[in-house]
């Protein structure tokens, strides 16, 4: 299929521009949390400070409309989508001054596609994604934009408009990921069905395939293969590897998956949200199942994997250690739930969000966990954490807060 482009005239989209002030550009660092859950899609940060027992509001800044999306962080800058109106048809991507909170700059384009979803979730529900250069944002209209760290527009995609009937009436939350110069692009619903590798220079696309016909939430992860990046793609038929720059199969684990939390990598294996949590030791192009544990069950959170343990959140709100190795329950912690979003870790503290606005800090290293900090952030949190430079980082519809 030809891919088309939407010109800005025809787009008919308005730039609000709100800068007072302009940071010079970010150089990549180990600090920087470039797409959902951080690092390859992993949860953990690599950072050794790490907000604990102390930990309180920084800054706040006002968001003007809905998002589940996490933010995300390039060197001082920290980047969230929202969309606002009736219909949410105004899509927006700020930029704040990580230090200060202040806004550096502002983008509101008109969406393209379409707009519905269910009540609790929204349009900017796919997190946005950088490679340390541009930042990608994408929304559950299948609208898909491109800028530099300056908000200069650099391409953008209308994907209704190649793909017309890609859409489902729930809406769509699959977030975006960048390997090397590919820029993985999920669109799965229960009618017109795919995943895309689409240049990061020119929003061309680079490859595409057909996926299972049916709602899907999951995000894709990165695998680590020898000197080879990866990237797998989770559905209810099971996990799909593939080569990012090509599109070519790997190898396809075909058992079953779940099409809402995402499944986690560590240490070059694949915690499988299947069946409970299938562990999958990948070996060229198979892969080969290491345990099963069927009482590991997700909730809505995707698991969490710390050094040689897993952390699971049930839909009970409790959060279970068990090993990596054998996939056995260590100990079980009740939190204040319920959850939507998903737990990151930085050092030995796990850091989730509440539905009800309670930020919990857990440590993981303690005999039976404990729930060291509560922030009452006193507003409904549905999105995931970032994690970046000591500080933590999570949204609500209307307002972004940095916790350290």
């Amino acid at each position: 299929m030809t891919t088309r482009f939407i010109s800005r005239s025809s787009l008919a989209f308005a730039v609000a521009l709100t800068s007072s002030f302009v940071i010079p550009h970010s150089s990549l660092s180990a600090a920087d949390w470039l797409q959902f859950r951080g690092p390859n899609g992993t949860g953990i940060s690599s950072e050794t400070k790490a907000p604990g027992p102390q930990m309180k509001v920084a800054w706040t800044a006002e968001l003007p409309g809905r998002g589940l999306s996490s933010p995300i962080v390039v060197g001082d800058k920290v980047f969230v989508t929202c969309a606002s109106g009736p219909e949410q048809q105004s899509l927006h991507v700020f930029c704040f001054d990580a230090k200060s909170g202040k806004t550096i700059w502002e983008r509101a384009l008109r969406a393209t596609g379409r707009t519905m979803t269910q009540s609790k979730t929204c349009v900017a529900a796919p997190t946005p994604c950088s490679d340390g250069k541009l930042v990608f944002a994408q929304y559950s209209s299948n609208d898909l934009f491109a800028f530099d760290l300056d908000g200069n527009l650099q391409w953008l995609r209308g994907l209704t408009y190649d793909y017309s009937n890609a859409s489902n009436s729930l809406g769509m939350a699959q977030s975006l990921s960048v390997i090397g110069g590919t820029l993985v692009v999920q669109s799965e619903n229960d009618s017109e069905s795919f995943a895309a590798g689409i240049d990061t220079a020119t929003g061309v696309n680079k490859w595409k395939i057909d996926r299972p016909k049916a709602a899907n939430w999951t995000s894709a992860l990165h695998l680590n293969s020898g000197s080879k990046q990866l990237v797998t793609l989770q559905s209810s038929k099971g996990i799909l590897c593939l080569e990012p720059d090509s599109g070519k199969e790997v190898w396809n684990y075909a058992d079953g998956a779940s099409t809402i939390p995402s499944s986690a990598v560590n240490d070059g294996v694949l915690y499988a949200v299947s069946h409970g949590i299938t562990a999958l030791q990948p070996d060229g192009n198979s892969v080969s199942q290491l345990w099963r544990n069927e009482k590991l069950n997700p909730g809505t959170a995707s698991p969490l994997v710390i050094g040689d343990s897993i952390f699971v959140v049930n839909s009970a709100g409790v959060l279970i250690k068990a090993s990596t190795k054998n996939g056995d329950e260590a100990w079980k912690l009740r939190l204040k739930g319920p959850f939507s979003g998903s737990p990151v870790a930085a050092g030995q503290y796990i850091y989730i969000a509440g539905e009800r606005g309670d930020f919990q800090v857990v440590d993981s290293t303690a005999k039976d966990g404990a729930v060291v900090a509560t922030v009452e952030l006193k507003e409904t949190i549905l999105s995931t954490p970032a994690i970046s430079n000591g500080a933590v980082y999570v949204r609500s519809d209307g307002k972004l807060w940095k916790l350290e």
